[in-house]
């Protein structure tokens, strides 16, 4: 049995085939996927899902990217509206939420956006404590500064989605996850190749992040959940145990973090 940890099933690309995508991925071992609902376009869509699914579950939370750097007060207000779900049944942790320097706008000076984004940043990693729930945190081109403002928060816990492959963030290992998903697959991994083996076990989960990072030999298309059996048995070869051995251990590390019942 294997568990989605990050899925992005609330994206439009899977609104004509929703019920046919989370039946491949349930045939193949797939028994349950978190939607990591990050954008306020889509937050509606993501519970809708989880709700009419009993083995999807979502996360509420403001991406980085989705961050407004004209205006702090729409910020509030997104936030706001995200933070009001928290007590749905089937929202399971805040995110995805974090820090992003790679995909910086033009049109405002990077240190305010790097501002704009840690306050958000906080604001999450706030309620999370608040709330005793798991956050699910993106960090990229980013780690020292994450890892700073993380390190600030000892009472914090939750996952880092598609972890980097940055040493320092292995720090974290008492009381964050580690996300692995298709680009362990990828030719070009030799950096998470190397550092996997130095994750704890019992710290790592699976995850697609579909639509995005479809792991090899399906690069080009649609991501899928039912792509994580691939995704095991690659990290299974470089962490020389079963796929079987992986998929139990991750599955349980999917429990543990985000408290879900799956069948």
């Amino acid at each position: 049995m294997f568990i989605d940890t990050h899925c992005h099933l609330d994206d439009e690309r899977y609104e004509t085939d929703l019920d046919e995508v989370v039946e491949r991925a349930q045939k193949l071992g797939v028994k349950g996927c978190i939607i990591p609902a990050a954008s306020p376009d889509t937050l509606a869509r993501a519970r809708k899902i989880a709700t009419q699914y009993p083995h999807i579950y979502f996360a509420c939370g403001l991406h980085p990217c989705e961050i407004s750097h004209s205006n702090a007060n729409t910020n509030h207000t997104t936030l706001q509206e995200c933070f009001s779900l928290l007590d749905e049944p089937k929202c399971v942790a805040i995110g995805e939420c974090g820090l992003d320097y790679y995909h910086f706008l033009d049109s405002f000076p990077k240190q305010e956006q790097k501002h704009n984004q840690t306050e958000v940043f906080i604001t999450h990693i706030e309620q999370a404590i608040t709330r005793d729930l798991p956050l699910i945190v993106h960090i990229r081109e980013s780690s020292n500064d994450a890892y700073e403002i993380l390190s600030q928060y000892p009472k914090a816990r939750g996952v880092l989605h598609c972890y980097n492959a940055d040493e320092i963030l292995l720090k974290l290992s008492d009381r964050f996850y580690y996300g692995i998903g298709g680009v362990a697959t990828f030719k070009n991994a030799r950096r998470l190749v190397e550092v996997l083996p130095k994750i704890p076990l019992e710290r790592i989960v699976l995850e697609t992040d579909a639509p995005y990072l479809t792991p090899h030999p399906h690069r080009g298309q649609r991501n899928s959940p039912e792509y994580i059996p691939l995704i095991a048995q690659r990290v299974a070869e470089i962490l020389s145990t079963t796929q079987e051995q992986l998929a139990t251990i991750s599955t349980n590390n999917a429990h543990t973090l985000f408290a879900i019942s799956t069948s």
